[in-house]
């Protein structure tokens, strides 16, 4: 039997979509203490028995979350907020929308709540993501180690100090796996183009991005080491990057892209 006091303890998810779901497979795997789910989309028969999926206007009056997590779409917030309002009581509540600043968390929220903003990233599906977290000045440690834990629960965490610092946040790790899945994407294409049968082209362009991204992950090398590493003078290597480090082609094309990723974050949270 698990150690009731080892348990996460329990939790209010609104809104169960990939990213909600995500954070719940890990935090079911560590051990949660029974906890509900606020969200009309979710599976009513979750197989977790200690996790109920209810609307907010069934949980009774008094109920005590240590924790509540808003992973609802930004044009959802303020009705969803407002549901859930009377419910937080001095909970921490941890953001992981993108575009909601703290400060327009707040005005919706109980004054007694602690309020945490994160900015995860889809790996948190296989337990691979990174999340960047920011809390307002008065929460304190204890709720600041629990959102750390619930973050942790589905990858590695860094928390920052600079709120203004999660929209290049957003763009770059937010965002990244996008980018990545479109590299894979062109670079099958790329190698069909060249007479490879599609399912080899397929499976050279995931499992050298995979094998790639594992050889960085273990490695203590810059990534620009391990590029020059594998990049002999005259050879396959450095007739390609010719051509992608041009000055008018990668350099370029990702400082603009998150550039623009940015600006549209910062855009979104005005």
């Amino acid at each position: 039997m698990a150690d009731q006091d080892a348990l996460i303890p329990p939790l209010l998810l609104v809104g169960c979509g990939r990213m909600g779901s995500a954070l719940l497979s890990g935090w079911n795997a560590e051990g949660l203490s029974p906890s509900v789910i606020i969200d009309p989309a979710a599976d009513r028969s979750a197989p977790d028995s200690h996790v109920r999926v209810t609307t907010a206007a069934s949980i009774q009056a008094g109920a005590r979350f240590a924790a509540v997590i808003l992973a609802i779409k930004p044009q959802l917030a303020d009705q969803a907020m407002a549901a859930v309002a009377p419910l937080i009581g001095d909970a921490v509540v941890l953001s992981i929308m993108a575009g909601r600043t703290l400060a327009g968390l707040r005005t919706a929220l109980p004054a007694a709540a602690g309020l945490v903003r994160a900015m995860p990233n889809t790996p948190a599906a296989i337990g691979k993501g990174i999340s960047v977290a920011v809390a307002e000045p008065g929460v304190g440690t204890l709720q600041r180690d629990l959102c750390d834990r619930l973050l942790r629960a589905a990858g590695s965490v860094a928390w920052i100090e600079d709120e203004a610092l999660l929209d290049p946040v957003t763009a770059v790790s937010g965002s990244g796996p996008a980018y990545v899945f479109l590299l894979a994407e062109l670079l099958e294409a790329a190698g069909r183009e060249q007479g490879l049968p599609a399912s080899l082209a397929r499976r050279l362009a995931r499992e050298t991005i995979t094998g790639a991204g594992a050889l960085l992950a273990a490695a203590d090398e810059d990534a620009a080491d391990l590029r020059r590493a594998v990049t002999s003078p005259g050879g396959t290597t450095q007739a390609a990057l010719s051509v992608l480090m041009a000055e008018d082609a990668w350099p370029r094309a990702v400082h603009q892209a998150i550039r623009e990723a940015t600006t549209r974050s910062r855009t979104l949270a005005s």
